[in-house]
């Protein structure tokens, strides 16, 4: 009464690809694959997510002193 054997797998296993079906099921994969590797690539960053480049700084304060200007 413990655990579950291989067979029980194998039923659980027939049940949800007769319940989802194949296609529905490797779409489900593929998704789940793209957000493991876009987490990674993310996490994998050399800049830490407070840290800009110098473009993005000059960018910045220019759309900054625009709106201040428009404001006015």
């Amino acid at each position: 009464m413990g655990g579950l054997s291989i067979w029980h797998w194998i039923i659980v296993l027939v049940v949800v690809l007769l319940v989802f079906g194949t296609k529905r099921l490797r779409s489900a994969g593929k998704d789940l694959g793209e957000a493991v590797k876009g987490f990674k690539e993310g996490m994998r960053d050399d800049k830490p997510a407070g840290q800009l480049d110098d473009q993005s700084r000059s960018d910045e304060t220019s759309a900054s002193k625009e709106s201040d200007r428009d404001a006015r």
